[in-house]
């Protein structure tokens, strides 16, 4: 098993978004790395730090699991969505992939990136790291559970 820190814009999708939904597509990522951990690395039942950037505050808000293997990004044919769109990308070649996630719970009280950085456990998790931006990227089983205590608190 694998572990993951996902993040997305809270205004945009939140956990409470995917609480209601139950599972959801993760697509739009226009990252070749976070791309290749979805199609290489990731694993149905893959455990999922749910992260909200852009927040207030930005930081952790629950679990997910991965539900689904990685299969094309369906965006990247949408004209009419600019943001994701790729005229590089064709049905028999696509470029951008995507996983399913599902809900599995809200934490009562959010991880700030701050409590992160603060916390000498998780000196070494890539999202305390300076100009670490990746949307989709690994976590260790011991950062995983120690966030999830923390947001269990």
């Amino acid at each position: 098993m694998n572990y993951w820190l996902m993040k997305s814009e809270g205004e945009s999708y939140s956990i409470d978004d995917l609480m209601r939904d139950g599972t959801t597509v993760w697509e739009g990522v226009r990252n070749y790395q976070a791309r290749n951990f979805m199609m290489r690395d990731m694993q149905v039942g893959d455990c999922v730090l749910f992260y909200h950037s852009n927040s207030a505050p930005s930081g952790v808000y629950g679990t997910a699991v991965v539900s689904a293997l990685a299969h094309p990004d369906l965006s990247q044919g949408n004209k009419k969505d600019t943001m994701h769109y790729d005229a590089k990308a064709t049905k028999e070649k696509p470029i951008w992939y995507c996983v399913d996630v599902s809900f599995v719970l809200k934490f009562p009280h959010p991880v700030s990136l701050a409590e992160l950085k603060a916390d000498h456990a998780l000196l070494n998790m890539r999202v305390v790291q300076k100009a670490s931006r990746l949307s989709v990227q690994p976590v260790s089983k011991a950062h995983f559970e120690h966030v999830c205590a923390l947001g269990k608190k």
